[in-house]
């Protein structure tokens, strides 16, 4: 039961974090950010959720809309909604990610720092 909440806060529930580690490639639309989050990251959500969290993404100034003109090389399909993240977004995500960092050396140190007995209070 632990473990399956711990793995549900750190993907479904945390997104932002993975779309915009995706959006560092280049500009992509709702339905392949979904993909992309289903086969990179093995995260099994709903397509619909991606553009939830996309949507509240946006509010959030993390990532904008791009008209489909402003889309550089390959097809770009002009009723697609294509997403590319902001200064905000790649800013958030790097605090993000230094978060994670700091948390997993906390939990890998713990108990490292003295002879494992309890101070004594004066």
């Amino acid at each position: 039961m632990a473990y399956e909440r711990l793995v549900e806060k750190l993907t479904k529930e945390n997104l932002w974090l993975y779309i915009l580690t995706i959006l560092k490639n280049g500009p992509m639309y709702g339905y392949e950010i979904a993909s992309r989050l289903k086969s990179d990251f093995k995260i099994p959500i709903a397509t619909i959720t991606a553009y939830v969290v996309l949507y509240k993404m946006e509010r959030e100034g993390l990532v904008e809309r791009m008209e489909p003109s402003q889309v550089e090389g390959g097809r770009v399909n002009i009723r697609k909604v294509y997403y590319r993240e902001t200064d905000k977004g790649r800013e958030t995500l790097e605090k993000g990610i230094e978060y994670l960092k700091s948390r997993l050396q906390l939990l890998e140190g713990a108990g490292q720092s003295g002879s494992g007995k309890p101070e004594e209070k004066e």
